[in-house]
């Protein structure tokens, strides 16, 4: 079925093949929907539109990025940015964009910085709440990443509210505050485009569902509820913070979504079930991550980390999960796979190296910090950010723990990191900086 909205597989194509040019963020949305990771991180660099960059991996291979940066060394341009907001940074157009919260959370904004001189381009008020829902300390009201494609990008703050901005005006083009859940501590689940739709995830105290929105209109066009039997009527025990990963394996289109006990694999086209698997636990965040024919899931308490082939119908617990996990899990930090290796940091820092096929540890290093950004990869090289000013540089090697090198900013990062050309986007808890060479 043709959909309004960032455009269909087959005009998105078209586009591409209208030269060099063509090469926009909807082909790297089409080229991570399709499980396409491995042309889109080649020579074509594009965009970090997203969470977790163009492929929702955490990588950009071809990027140079730096090694070494301190507060009077290697920063292009360092920003303030007031407020209290836990979402990641993404770029498109030569700017950097971010949600942004006020910390009673009764302002919810956008902000842009120009990527080449770091001028605030824009910061504008996207929903006024008079009365805020409860938001643990931990969190922000605005966790969660935007999504940015075509000259519109997409802000989403849970169920306080969802927008369309067009981003060369800054005019709100639909805004919507009907899709409801108690958060219970605050929003985590960042909103991803899968052709020409906006998904949505709403794992809350009350209610667990998953929503996909026409992009272009914000009309809903369908909603899933996880019907998910939790053995437990404590909500608290029923939330999950993840964002879905969509890719296509053995032909078929599917949209991988953990949340608390189970993982839930979703037709994108029409939220109709796959597949789920049951593992147990709940406050799931990290982003699941497809390589080589396997999908990782993580999950706090319960199998804490497994590897899935998503393949067949209904529970396939019992026939497709290839490898389960406990030792030096993250639950907030996403990893990375390169080469067919997992890298990955725990919440207490620490490093691991685990054979994707096997799940077998190759290497594990203990070091000092408290981690909840994502792992990103360029060019063999792999960055962690702590909560208090931290920075790990290591090279992605299966052999050993390698250091590259080891940073220090004012103040930590909750936040994923970004990238532009072969430069950092770090926003801290109180800056956004670009790191490199401008």
């Amino acid at each position: 079925m043709m959909r309004a909205g960032v455009g269909t597989r087959e005009m998105r194509l078209l586009r591409c093949w209208n030269g060099w040019h063509g090469l926009t963020l909807a082909w790297a949305t089409l080229l991570a929907a399709a499980g396409c990771c491995g042309g889109l991180k080649g020579a074509w660099a594009a965009d970090w539109n997203q969470f977790r960059g163009p492929a929702g991996d955490g990588r950009l291979a071809e990027a140079d990025l730096p090694v070494a940066w301190s507060e009077s060394e290697g920063i292009v341009w360092k920003v303030p940015v007031n407020g209290k907001a836990w979402s990641s940074p993404v770029v498109a157009d030569d700017a950097v964009w971010m949600t942004n919260a006020t910390e009673d959370g009764t302002r919810l904004s956008l902000v842009a910085i120009d990527a080449a001189s770091g001028e605030v381009l824009r910061d504008l008020t996207l929903f006024e709440i008079a009365e805020p829902a409860f938001c643990h300390d931990f969190n922000s009201y605005a966790s969660p990443t935007p999504v940015v494609a075509d000259g519109r990008l997409w802000a989403h703050f849970g169920s306080a509210g969802t927008a369309c901005v067009e981003t060369r005006t800054g005019e709100v083009v639909w805004s919507r505050q009907d899709l409801l859940c108690d958060h219970h501590r605050g929003a985590g689940s960042s909103p991803i485009l899968v052709d020409g739709l906006l998904v949505l995830t709403f794992d809350g105290f009350d209610r667990q569902y998953v929503a996909a929105l026409d992009a272009a209109t914000g009309q809903t066009v369908w909603e899933a509820d996880r019907n998910i039997d939790y053995g437990t009527d404590d909500g608290d025990m029923k939330k999950a913070y993840s964002t879905p990963l969509a890719f296509e394996h053995a032909g078929r289109p599917q949209l991988v979504s953990p949340s608390a006990v189970a993982t839930i694999a979703y037709d994108p086209a029409s939220g109709a079930e796959l597949w789920r698997v049951v593992h147990g636990g709940f406050n799931a965040a990290c982003r699941p991550v497809y390589a080589d024919g396997l999908v990782v899931i993580c999950i706090q308490r319960g199998d804490a980390l497994l590897a899935v082939r998503p393949e067949g119908t209904g529970d396939i617990t019992g026939s497709q999960v290839v490898w389960r996990a406990g030792k030096a899990a993250p639950t907030r930090p996403s990893q990375c796979v390169v080469d067919g290796n997992l890298y990955m940091v725990s919440d207490t820092g620490i490093f691991s190296c685990l054979d994707l096929a096997t799940g077998e540890a190759r290497w594990t290093e203990r070091r000092s910090g408290r981690f909840s950004a994502s792992l990103i990869e360029a060019g063999g090289k792999c960055y962690a950010f702590d909560e208090d000013g931290g920075s790990v540089v290591f090279v992605a090697n299966p052999e050993r723990f390698e250091l590259l090198g080891e940073n220090i900013l004012e103040a930590g990062c909750m936040a994923s990191p970004a990238v532009v050309d072969n430069d950092l986007i770090v926003r801290t808890k109180t800056h956004c900086y670009r790191i490199g060479g401008g």
